[in-house]
C-alpha cells in the first residue's frame, strides 16, 4: 500500500493506493473519501507527480472508475 500521500491541492486532502487490488482512496479537503475500483498503476503514478492532483483527478480518474463512498 502506498499512502496516505499528502497534497497541497485545494480539492484532495490525501490518497492512497493498493496496487495489488487496484485500490484508489481519496480524502477530499470536505472530509468525504472514496475509494476507486481497478484503478492502474500508471493512474496512481500520474496523480502522484502531477503539479495539480484535483484536475488531474477530475480528468483521469473521476467518472471513470466505479467507486464507493467511505464517509
Amino acid at each position: 500500500m502506498h499512502g496516505p500521500l499528502l497534497t497541497p491541492s485545494t480539492v484532495i486532502r490525501s490518497f492512497s493506493y493498493e496496487p495489488d487490488q487496484g485500490r484508489l482512496v481519496i480524502e477530499f479537503q470536505s472530509g468525504c473519501s472514496y475509494e476507486y475500483f481497478d484503478v492502474p498503476p500508471d493512474i496512481f503514478a500520474g496523480l502522484r507527480s502531477a503539479p495539480s492532483p484535483g484536475s488531474y483527478f477530475n480528468a483521469r480518474v473521476r467518472d471513470r472508475y466505479s467507486y464507493s463512498r467511505l464517509h
